[in-house]
């Protein structure tokens, strides 16, 4: 929780200077970038979170490799999360500023993960709804997971709506165990 709340200070701080400039997008989408470079590859990932690695020697490595490839904005807050020894957080403050990015637009996220892959009719009937009982606006993010075995599971923010039998299943295990 600690690393969530800081990690949403650094996130605001640089969503208001990507803001101010007018870049959020360009901002988001470098972070994110950045982040995938880092966690794609063990020995840039081990590299960019090792404590041992000389901050000054991190800093020349992301300069060199990323000056001039991504915003300003976007270098200076990870060469400050070096020398603040706060690496560990970027995957957080992508998050948070994607969180703050969907916000400014009015839209919140939305995951629809279901056991196989849904049409594009049937997504946009099932988001309609949503729309209208929440009274917001979404952006949709699909996912597959044959586990389910079937229904949709849809997650928006923090709240889940179970609809799919593995869910259903589970729930009924419950029940009868709780029973005995």
């Amino acid at each position: 929780m600690a690393n969530e709340t800081l990690a949403r200070r650094y996130a605001s701080a640089v969503f208001m200077l990507a803001q101010e400039q007018d870049v959020i997008d360009r901002v988001g989408a470098d972070l994110a970038m950045l982040r995938d470079s880092i966690e794609l590859d063990e020995t840039t990932r081990e590299f960019f979170l090792s404590p041992v690695v000389d901050r000054s020697a991190k800093e020349r490595t992301f300069v060199t490799a990323f000056e001039g490839k991504m915003h300003d904005v976007a270098l200076h807050a990870v060469l400050l999360l070096v020398r603040k020894r706060r690496e560990a957080l970027l995957r957080e403050i992508v998050l948070q500023y994607r969180h703050l990015q969907l916000a400014s637009r009015g839209t919140e996220p939305l995951v629809v993960t279901s056991a196989m892959q849904l049409s594009d009719a049937q997504v946009a009937s099932m988001v309609g709804r949503l729309e209208d009982v929440f009274k917001k606006k979404f952006e949709v993010t699909q996912h597959i997971d044959p586990s389910l075995i079937g229904g949709v599971r849809v997650t928006i923010g923090d709240r889940r709506i179970d609809a799919s039998i593995a869910g259903r299943l589970e729930e009924l295990s419950r029940t009868l165990f709780a029973r005995n």
